[in-house]
């Protein structure tokens, strides 16, 4: 049984806890390793050996600091599918949906390259008599993330690429569902150049999530999970003195105009919905046709192209999607199909008795479609985060509107239509964080930010770009001036422009 170690100061370092977690091969349902937990006694000489590292690596200069990224960048580049594989062999997503995970954290790290010019300050000649004005960006010190199992590449290079770039030191607590690339990202960043102890990865559950909210000298906390652990986090966090980023759940809209191309939104709708077997914050569970015509219609189709969608293991490239990550999940998303159909919903299709071949033990749920859903249904207010798309249906542009706007969650949705009026008024009234317009998927670009609204996001920082740059440092403004001869009687007073 091989043993999944913490990563700290540069090395290796074997656990004492004496406690582990299964990690599993989703495809099969067997274990294929175990993870270290630690103890709050490896937690703290985690910090303390980013704290150490964080004063030299924090006064290179940020150019420097860029070069070790872009080598980052192209060795993340040499070994893509090395990872990729790896990814997919712990979490269960195939090949391509993990290179696209990859590669999505790979465009922060392309960001993160243009380092010197995002810390440049601001610079204000002659504010006053002989006094100039000018800011300067610094790291926080050390900061940290707790990422979960269904990006297990690409969110942790969202905060660490951000945070080491800027001058911090990193500690990385990933899920334990799927732990192993995390800890390569750190091995290959030790590879571009950076000094030990700048990026570390330590392994746990809720106690080490704690061991880090609680720590003092952990300055910042970066966090993407459940709503729930998300507030806890939030306001853990906080209490403790710490600037806290917290993601939390979703329940993304896809609202269809009836001018909307229906080829095309089969088509999107498909990938978004059932991709990576729904395990997205940013999956399009809810599709909200507007009419009975488009309803109808839509509905037929997209059972269509249900039956013709693939489930099979990670590595067959020919499957749409591969199993969810674990058998508890598999049984809590049939759990909610469960009580859709106890809630009046009509269940068009029953992805819940799909085995695979050969791999009946494998955590294999197929694709399942409900018609009728009422917005008073447990099963819409709550995540689901499996392969089952709700159709939920509206008479109006403005009662599509509502639901989206009223659901707890805000994180991201889309409108599918050809009327550019229609899909600006949307756009600027809806009450939701990210917007696609006939984009099911609305993920910002790594130069822009990523972060919802409402029960999706605690805090006021969103991540990655100009915003991931903003949360990882702070802002030191000096006001300066170099008098000539005798100083005056006005050194005692405030300055002014006058």
């Amino acid at each position: 049984m091989r043993d999944i170690h913490h990563f700290v100061n540069g090395k290796s370092l074997i656990g004492t806890s004496g406690r582990f977690g299964d990690v599993f091969n989703p495809s099969t349902g067997e274990i294929q390793a175990r993870v270290q937990f630690a103890t709050d006694a490896e937690m703290d000489l985690a910090v303390r050996a980013a704290a150490k590292a964080q004063i030299g690596w924090a006064s290179t200069n940020p150019q420097r600091r860029a070069r070790i990224m872009f080598d980052f960048k192209r060795l993340l580049e040499d070994h893509m599918t090395e990872l990729a594989e790896l990814l997919s062999s712990e979490h269960g997503k195939v090949i391509a949906d993990s290179k696209g995970d990859i590669q999505r954290g790979l465009e922060v790290i392309e960001f993160a390259c243009g380092i010197p010019h995002l810390l440049k300050g601001e610079y204000t000649e002659g504010a006053g008599p002989g006094i100039d004005v000018y800011s300067m960006r610094q790291p926080l010190g050390v900061v940290a993330g707790i990422t979960p199992f269904n990006f297990p590449a690409m969110i942790p290079m969202w905060m660490f690429g951000i945070a080491v770039a800027t001058g911090n030191s990193f500690i990385l607590k990933p899920s334990e569902r799927d732990p192993s690339v995390p800890v390569r990202l750190a091995q290959l960043f030790m590879e571009a150049g950076a000094p030990a102890g700048v990026l570390n990865v330590v392994h746990g559950d809720k106690g080490a999530v704690d061991a880090i909210l609680h720590h003092p000298l952990i300055k910042a906390v970066s966090f993407v999970g459940s709503s729930d652990i998300a507030q806890y986090v939030y306001s853990t966090g906080t209490a403790n003195g710490k600037r806290v980023q917290a993601m939390g759940g979703a329940k993304n809209h896809g609202i269809i105009l009836p001018d909307a191309d229906l080829d095309q939104v089969v088509k999107d709708l498909s990938g978004a919905a059932f991709g990576s077997a729904g395990e997205r914050c940013m999956a399009l569970p809810v599709v909200v046709p507007v009419g009975k015509k488009t309803a109808d219609e839509l509905r037929e189709r997209m059972v269509s192209e249900i039956q013709s969608l693939q489930v099979g293991v990670s590595n067959d490239p020919a499957a749409h999607y591969g199993p969810v990550v674990s058998s508890a999940h598999r049984d809590k998303i049939a759990s909610y199909i469960q009580m859709g159909v106890d809630e009046g919903a009509e269940l068009v299709v029953d992805g819940r008795g799909f085995s695979l071949q050969g791999f009946e033990k494998g955590f294999f749920i197929g694709p399942s479609l409900f018609d009728q859903v009422k917005p008073t249904m447990q099963s819409y207010r709550e995540e689901i985060f499996g392969p089952v798309l709700q159709i939920l249906r509206a008479e109006t542009f403005e009662e599509a509107l509502t639901y989206p706007s009223d659901h707890q969650y805000g994180n991201g949705v889309a409108i599918f239509t050809r009327n550019g009026r229609a899909a600006r008024e949307f756009a600027a009234r809806v009450d939701v964080g990210m917007v696609g317009i006939n984009v099911p998927i609305p993920v910002p670009v790594a130069y822009h930010t990523f972060g919802g609204w409402k029960r999706s996001a605690f805090g006021d920082t969103n991540q990655h770009g100009i915003e991931g740059v903003k949360f990882y440092t702070k802002i030191k403004t000096i006001t300066a001036r170099w008098p000539e001869g005798a100083v005056e009687d006005s050194a005692f007073v405030i300055p002014t422009m006058k």
